[in-house]
């Protein structure tokens, strides 16, 4: 607010000089007029000022002393070459005019490039104001997975759809298959599921690659004009993207990064659901999608056993649990689980006599001489 009063304050005294001072040679009401508009027009360039980078507002000042030191260069060619007159004038304003305009203009565009970090000081401390781009392939939003994400706000910066993207959405939920139709949908379904998201900032572009034919390697070529990041779950666009330079965040590297850590050695109860590869083998499935395989457990085929973890692999493509059933182990434990408990002897017996207790020995008589 104070900042407001000021500027008006500063405004209505242009307009208050130049209604005293007349520098323009009109009545006084349209000088004080002008000296508004000039006002209003230093306000305007002070506030767009404050929104740029202090890298842009380098650039521009130094764009703007050599465009006015060039300027001032051509005047003297103008006017050795030109004989006195309005038109001489006229050229060396317009010359000064359009030098400092592109220097101001170029500076403030390549003022992104300079390093003020390595001036140290007041300087270091610069923000970088770089958007961030991040940019959707067709396989993640047809997952889907990218929505949740995005509802728990761990995405940031500005989301980019390219429109090559779209069509490519729009002929997948036009296919005659009906699987493929299914998917198509679905990705339209999470694309409006992203555009709800208030925290997300959702940017379709026009940009196109004709000369390129796949949709891959558009998507290369969008992520070097933007310089962001790719977001996919294709392993081969992964591969190929990183040999090219550009960053991608993969989904499945994600999600294998937050599943429980299993440690060789450790149990896990588990149910069998089908044979595996090898000999003797069992593939059993966590909840979270892990494959588990599980060696001498072929026969435990549709049960739930208890296994030790031997080796944990750990891929792009997912992870995979490697454990071992032994079997003389489950039927120790089964045989002691299933065993009578023994019969526990009666405190006295039948008779009611302690059979602890030794009856006396019969006496014998010694035959007299």
């Amino acid at each position: 607010m104070d900042v407001v009063l000021i500027r008006l304050l500063f405004i209505l005294t242009v307009g208050l000089v130049c209604y005293l001072i007349q520098p323009f040679g009109l009545p006084s009401n349209f000088d004080a007029a002008v000296g508004l508009l000039i006002g209003a027009a230093i306000v305007v360039f002070e506030w767009r000022l404050r929104v740029m980078s202090l890298k842009r507002l380098i650039g521009s000042a130094i764009g703007s002393v050599l465009g006015i030191i060039g300027a001032y260069l051509f005047a003297l060619v103008i006017r050795n070459s030109i004989p006195p007159s309005h038109t001489q004038s006229f050229l060396q304003i317009m010359v000064m005019m359009v030098m400092a305009y592109v220097g101001l203009a170029v500076g403030a565009n390549k003022g992104d490039l300079l390093n003020l970090s390595a001036l140290g000081g007041i300087f270091g401390g610069e923000k970088q104001g770089k958007k961030s781009y991040k940019i959707l392939d067709t396989s993640v939003i047809i997952d889907g997975r990218i929505a949740d994400i995005a509802e728990t706000g761990f995405l940031d910066g500005i989301i980019v759809i390219p429109q090559f993207v779209l069509r490519e959405l729009q002929l997948v939920a036009d296919s005659a298959d009906s699987l493929k139709r299914n998917r198509g949908r679905r990705g339209l379904d999470i694309l409006q599921r992203l555009q709800k998201t208030a925290s997300l900032q959702i940017q379709i572009v026009e940009d196109d690659f004709p000369a390129v034919r796949e949709v891959d390697m558009k998507l290369i070529e969008l992520a070097k004009v933007y310089e962001g990041k790719i977001i996919t779950n294709d392993f081969n666009l992964n591969k190929v993207a990183q040999l090219q330079g550009v960053e991608v965040l993969n989904i499945n590297e994600l999600a294998n990064s937050l599943k429980p850590i299993v440690l060789p050695g450790e149990a896990m109860r588990v149910f069998i659901l089908k044979e595996g590869k090898e000999y003797n083998q069992g593939v059993a499935y966590l909840d979270d999608g892990t494959m588990v395989v599980v060696d001498n457990a072929r026969k435990m085929i549709g049960k739930t056993i208890d296994i030790a973890v031997t080796s944990v692999l750990q891929t792009t493509a997912g992870k995979m649990i490697f454990g071992k059933w032994d079997e003389r182990a489950a039927g120790r434990h089964d045989s002691k689980a299933s065993s009578p408990p023994p019969p526990v002897a009666p405190a006295s017996g039948t008779d009611g006599s302690n059979p602890d207790l030794k009856k006396p020995a019969p006496l014998i008589e010694r035959p007299q001489d």
